[in-house]
């Protein structure tokens, strides 16, 4: 699916995601771990932000919210009114570099084609502080499919594998800190990885 199939795509089901997916669940917990280390007020992004219940409402007021859907972040407004919410590509953020202190990106980066997938993390590498901290789902296969049906409508998932997106991520300069399996908000296990951006 092409960028703007895939923002449509996303539009039509928003409603839909936000009311199936449960705002509790123990991989929201690993957002308080997240802010553990960082410092005092930090500036925190949220990458694929949708309705904002999940994860961006755990975060710091003032935080920072990216969706490419307009639908997503028309929820958000609503259920985090603190946030600051921006319309764009992960692959090119409109955020100057080297402004957050953290991001997340949960269920976010596999909905993208793999083959941009090592532009995301030099993105993400970029608007990171050095020593800056990501909290990102890791895939738990390699794969690229559309999936009809998925939410009452059709979406694009992508990933080259576990193994080769942690290779990415430590070519984008970041260093791997810890994994962690948690339960995800659709009721199954997901891996988050834990990486500090070098700056390098």
């Amino acid at each position: 699916m092409e960028r703007d199939q895939i923002r449509r795509a996303w539009d039509e089901i928003a409603r839909t995601y936000a009311e199936r997916r449960n705002p509790d669940g123990s991989d929201a917990a690993l957002i308080e771990d997240l802010l553990a280390d960082c410092p005092p007020e930090p500036m925190v992004i949220d990458i694929g932000c949708g309705d904002g219940a999940r994860t961006l409402a755990n975060l710091p007021a003032g935080s920072v919210g990216v969706d490419l859907s307009r639908a997503g972040l028309q929820l958000a407004a609503d259920t985090v009114p603190s946030a600051a919410l921006v319309q764009a590509d992960m692959a090119s953020l409109p955020v100057a570099e080297n402004t957050a202190d953290a991001m997340t990106a949960y269920h976010a980066v596999f909905h993208v084609p793999r083959s941009d997938h090592p532009t995301v993390y030099r993105e993400f590498a970029r608007v990171l502080k050095p020593g800056g901290r990501l909290l990102m789902t890791l895939p738990t296969g390699r794969f690229e499919t559309v999936r009809n049906g998925w939410m009452g409508g059709t979406m694009f998932f992508s990933t080259p594998g576990r193994k080769r997106t942690l290779e990415q991520l430590a070519e984008a300069g970041f260093e791997i800190v810890d994994t962690r399996t948690v339960t995800d908000p659709l009721g199954t296990d997901s891996e988050f990885v834990f990486a500090d951006n070098t700056g390098g």
